[in-house]
């Protein structure tokens, strides 16, 4: 089949490349002439475990071609994706569709033959009706329908995700836009991967419900560790003895300074904003928001704590501030609020981090950037380990705790042994919902 994907963000690119390695002719179109230029340089604006490889295999084979213009994209295609941005828009909350509906109008204007228009990008229920709208009055003769096709793409982890799904959600109308979306998946049906088929609305649904339901998973274990703090409890202890049962799982079951990235944050204040125009509160999604947001500012106060006070004049060395590991992906990143914070007190920052640079650097002015966690570490009062990288996994603590003015660490993944710290000669340990040590006892 051919394809043609708008968008090359990170849900577009990873699925146009995806679908190219299904054998399928894409083109991918985007806007941005330095994005397309250096895509078509083999060059990937994103980082991506193992994204870089496939692209420049399928280009080579001739499936997979990178292009500014809609109407080359569009020449002969079956489907049209679309995977462009839907923010947050400022005020209300809400998902922004200014580009989605964009890009259903280019679409209509540019469509000759029979054609399924497929929303990709994240929207609001109701959004794939308004596509089909949009396109109507548009081009009132075009032969076509819509599809919704959220994606389900764990950054760090997206070419598994979608090469081996847990499952493909598909929403459609009729019978005619259900076999086309069967042909695009068919690699994957024929390896028994499930195909989810529903109405518009229910898959718009999943989507949502599915990322507002991690997110709460996620808040309430931070809300446990807190408490755990309280009691003397193990948070580590008690998210094992949670897991194993086969009703919860293990999943997002990791106490940490809370979610961001690209998806949570945007998606649970979509989903609030449907509810609260749909007179259907959700009430579960919004105190997430709040307290996910309370769990950050709760993370300043304990690294305040943890240099005595005062971040003034302190010199604090901060490994990782993407918002997981294996992506340059800051949005929403805790260190977003904890860096700022630490500098604003007077503090002087150092930050390590093997993919944040280029766009941490304009995100936390008055940092300094270092290569090295060693280095970083010399004449520190306080090292924090805030993106679990697995360059942080396995460091030299005893060197790194000889190298600082004051040994004291911060470990808000609860990466490392509580024994293994005190051992390698730090004299003050903390982390999220287990018991710690201070030079006080």
């Amino acid at each position: 089949m051919r394809i043609a994907v708008i968008g090359t963000g990170y849900v577009g690119l990873v699925s146009g490349v995806c679908f190219s390695d299904f054998g399928h002719e894409v083109v991918c179109v985007d806007k941005d002439p330095r994005k397309v230029e250096m895509l078509n340089a083999g060059e990937v604006p994103i980082y991506e475990p193992g994204l870089d490889v496939l692209m420049a295999k399928n280009v080579e084979a001739g499936r997979l071609s990178f292009t500014l213009d809609l109407a080359e994209a569009m020449e002969g295609a079956e489907a049209v994706f679309i995977a462009v941005g839907t923010p947050t828009r400022r005020g209300d909350g809400h998902a922004d569709l200014t580009y989605v509906m964009t890009a259903a109008r280019e679409i209509a204007q540019i469509a000759k033959d029979y054609v399924v228009i497929v929303t990709k990008s994240t929207v609001p229920v109701g959004t794939n009706r308004r596509v089909r709208d949009v396109v109507a009055e548009t081009n009132p003769g075009l032969d076509f329908d819509v599809a919704s096709n959220p994606e389900f793409l764990r950054e760090g982890a997206a070419i598994d995700d979608f090469m081996k799904p847990d499952r493909v959600v598909v929403g459609v109308e009729n019978d005619r836009a259900q076999k086309v979306m069967a042909d695009i998946y068919r690699p994957l049906y024929l390896r028994d991967f499930p195909i989810v088929t529903t109405d518009l609305e229910s898959a718009e649904m999943i989507k949502y419900a599915a990322n507002a339901f991690l997110a709460t998973k996620i808040t309430f274990i931070n809300e446990i560790a807190s408490l755990c703090e309280k009691v003397g409890a193990n948070v580590k202890e008690v998210s094992k003895g949670m897991g194993m049962d086969g009703r919860i799982g293990n999943k997002f079951l990791h106490a940490g300074p809370g979610y961001g990235g690209s998806c949570f944050p945007k998606d649970t204040k979509a989903l609030a904003r449907i509810g609260q125009e749909h007179a259907a509160p959700m009430m579960i999604t919004e105190a997430v928001i709040k307290i996910n947001e309370d769990i950050k500012r709760r993370m300043v106060d304990k690294l305040l704590d943890m240099c005595g006070g005062s971040f003034n004049g302190k010199t604090i060395s901060v490994l990782g501030v993407t918002f997981k590991p294996n992506t340059d992906d800051m949005r929403d990143a805790p260190s977003l609020m904890l860096v700022p914070a630490m500098v604003g007190g007077g503090a002087t920052v150092r930050v390590i981090d093997p993919q944040g640079r280029h766009e941490g650097e304009a995100l936390l002015p008055g940092v300094e950037w270092h290569e090295d966690p060693y280095a970083a570490s010399e004449g520190a009062n306080l090292l924090v380990l805030l993106t679990e990288w697995n360059e942080f996994r396995a460091l030299d603590l005893e060197r790194i705790a000889k190298a600082m003015a004051t040994p004291h660490m911060a470990d808000l993944r609860n990466v490392y042994a509580v024994s293994d710290v005190k051992a390698a000669g730090f004299r003050a340990y903390d982390s999220i919902g287990r018991p710690g040590f201070s030079e006080a006892g």
